[in-house]
């Protein structure tokens, strides 16, 4: 029964589809370039704990860190459609109804 099955939808796929040509058409396929890669080298050095920063590059001072929370934060209520954008532009005072 599954094999009357399956030979009917080849059959209704072969009605549909048209048939394959080009690159992609059913064969033989081409014979695999296979290139060898060289074995990684041993790890041989010893690392030191001194020579590297105590500092971690990505923590941020309270004044970055406010920052980058209120961009966040207008970034956010912009995709409610509130625009909270910044009250001075170069200098000059936006209007309330701009903002």
């Amino acid at each position: 029964m599954l094999d009357l099955t399956v030979s009917i939808l080849a059959w209704m796929l072969s009605l549909c589809t048209p048939p394959p040509r080009g690159r992609h058409r059913l064969g033989a396929l081409p014979p695999l370039r296979i290139t060898p890669v060289p074995p990684p080298l041993p790890f041989t050095e010893l690392l030191d704990g001194n020579t590297s920063r105590l500092v971690r590059p990505y923590v941020l001072d309270p004044a970055e860190y406010r920052r980058q929370r209120d961009r966040r934060r207008a970034a956010y209520l912009a995709t409610l459609g509130i625009d909270v954008g910044p009250k001075h532009i170069h200098g000059v005072r936006v209007p309330t109804a701009a903002r």
